[in-house]
């Protein structure tokens, strides 16, 4: 579970934010008052997505108070297109920032690439040395638990972004979109993949250990 503060006044579009990013284990506390966000205990979150119009302190102050004190990553999420807001936010310390409106898919992935980062920076790489799978880019080739897995390109290019995202629900359309060598780009294609895959690692399918099934989105590795 993605703990994420997020401080924003229009309480509509959290509640609907909110809602989308529960799908993807992406958990939402919010707070319209920033002040209230602020004291709100930010260490105990993983990622603050922040909006700049607020009531009573502008958000690049507050974002400017948060890169001060904490070590956090920030999501600057506004309606305001000026694009010096958009500068000055990125110079204080934002580590991105998405104008609204956007689609909340667009928000999962750059959530995901934040604290995959921020994971790497403090030493928590996803493929430790305790990990089951292993991924050697150059010789096209994925380990499980030592042992080399023979892949064809589809089944390494699906695995090997499972990897990536380890620990995350993935949708069916970004596994489809990053598997370039995928030819029919249906479910059914992916779905025989990852049955493939399950057999190669020992899963089972009913019961599985590595590659989960998400209703709704896809799936998950976890290992």
């Amino acid at each position: 579970m993605i703990n994420v503060l997020m401080i924003e006044d229009d309480t509509e579009f959290a509640e609907i934010l909110s809602e989308y990013l529960a799908k993807y284990n992406i958990k939402i506390t919010n707070y319209e008052d920033p002040y209230l966000g602020l004291s709100a205990g930010v260490k105990k979150y993983d990622l603050l997505i922040l909006d700049l119009t607020l009531p009573g302190m502008d958000g690049l102050e507050v974002c400017k108070e948060i890169v001060a004190k904490y070590d956090i990553p920030v999501i600057i999420s506004s309606a305001r297109s000026d694009i010096s807001d958009k500068v000055v936010g990125l110079q204080i310390g934002a580590d991105d920032y998405l104008p609204k409106p956007y689609d909340p898919k667009e928000m999962v992935a750059r959530i995901q690439s934040l604290i995959r980062r921020y994971k790497k920076t403090s030493g928590e790489e996803q493929q430790s040395s305790q990990s089951v799978f292993v991924v050697d880019e150059k010789r096209h080739e994925i380990f499980f638990k030592g042992n080399a897995l023979g892949l064809t390109p589809a089944e390494y290019e699906i695995l090997s972004y499972m990897i990536r995202q380890n620990g995350f629900s993935i949708s069916r359309e970004q596994l489809v979109y990053n598997c370039k060598s995928l030819k029919d780009k249906g479910s059914k294609s992916l779905d025989v993949i990852v049955g493939r895959l399950r057999t190669k690692i020992g899963d089972d399918s009913k019961n599985p250990e590595y590659i989960h099934s998400v209703r709704g989105i896809g799936y998950k590795l976890v290992g």
